[in-house]
């Protein structure tokens, strides 16, 4: 079964839940209207449909916008190499979505970063916290709101106390140089 053939069959299953089919660079996408069946069509889309590994969940924040952020979901079938993404929406007011770590365990770590980094809450997960961030930091920094200067922190000794570099530093490749060596970031390292 094609990309296309398992999309048209998520849509004669969920009817006006899903949008149509669009294709852009032979990737196909499904947009999932109600957020609260996520699940339910990831769930069809694995036993149904073979879709048997989750690739990635990522999320785009739509600052300005409402729905204020969008959840996407990467979808394979290994036997056949078959790709498949479905997208849904999530708002401000709300910020949550149901868990998918019940259809595939690999999506408790995506859905705990996007938690970390949004602040985008996934109702039934079995350990939401947070995966970078340590416990209690107060901002979520891959919004587009957050200052790309960092926000200085009010707990010592735990990370930084002031905002946080962005540029330079030890791991950070350099352009020119002789040779890859010599833009290798350990060779700079502090003495």
């Amino acid at each position: 079964m094609s990309a296309i053939e398992s999309a048209q069959k998520l849509k004669a299953q969920f009817g006006d839940l899903l949008s149509e089919a669009s294709e852009f660079r032979g990737e196909l996408t499904l947009k999932v209207a109600d957020a609260e069946k996520i699940a339910e069509v990831c769930a069809f889309a694995k036993k149904e449909l073979g879709f048997d590994y989750l690739i990635d969940i990522s999320s785009v924040d739509n600052y300005g916008e409402d729905p204020r952020w969008t959840v996407v979901y990467e979808l394979s079938k290994l036997a056949g190499n078959i790709h498949l993404r479905l997208k849904t929406d999530v708002s401000e007011e709300k910020s949550e979505l149901p868990t998918v770590t019940t259809v595939w365990r690999t999506a408790d770590w995506h859905e705990r970063e996007i938690y970390d980094m949004m602040g985008v809450r996934f109702r039934g997960h079995p350990d939401l916290r947070r995966i970078l961030m340590w416990e209690g930091y107060p901002y979520f920094p891959l919004r587009k709101d957050f200052p790309l200067a960092g926000k200085p922190s009010e707990m010592p000794d735990v990370a930084f106390s002031k905002p946080a570099p962005l540029e330079g530093g030890p791991f950070v490749t350099v352009a020119g140089g002789k040779d890859s060596l010599a833009r290798e970031p350990r060779v700079r390292t502090p003495e």
